[in-house]
């Protein structure tokens, strides 16, 4: 049963990728490149993928990896989003919402293993 769930995930994921990369979508950006168009929007799904896991996670411990993840995603919308506009502060927000991402992750994993802030 497990299998059959994982396979059928499989294929649902290979059809929104597939979709992406089939068809052409309506942005407000104006795209330098296809790709960067593409990456976009496989950056969108993976952060749904991620949303639904923060949501319905069996454990505390993949939530907290599920924000994680969900922080690089953020970081790499902004990387993408300042190469066709030009405008070199999303980098600076991308490299202070890491740095914020990943001390945040640091004080999550020490709050869920028991430990106060100052050990």
């Amino acid at each position: 049963m497990k299998r059959l769930r994982y396979f059928i995930g499989l294929v649902i994921v290979g059809i929104i990728f597939w979709l992406i990369f089939k068809y052409q979508f309506i942005s407000l950006l104006e795209w330098q490149s296809r790709l960067l168009e593409r990456a976009f929007f496989v950056l969108l799904v993976c952060g749904i993928f991620c949303l639904f896991r923060i949501g319905l996670g069996p454990t505390p411990a993949d939530r907290a990896v599920a924000i994680d993840i969900l922080g690089i995603l953020v970081l790499g919308f902004c990387a993408i989003l300042g190469i066709p506009t030009g405008r070199d502060w999303y980098i600076d927000i991308g490299i202070a919402w890491a740095l914020q991402s990943f001390i945040s992750t640091l004080a999550l994993a020490k709050y869920l293993e028991g430990r106060n802030f100052d050990e």
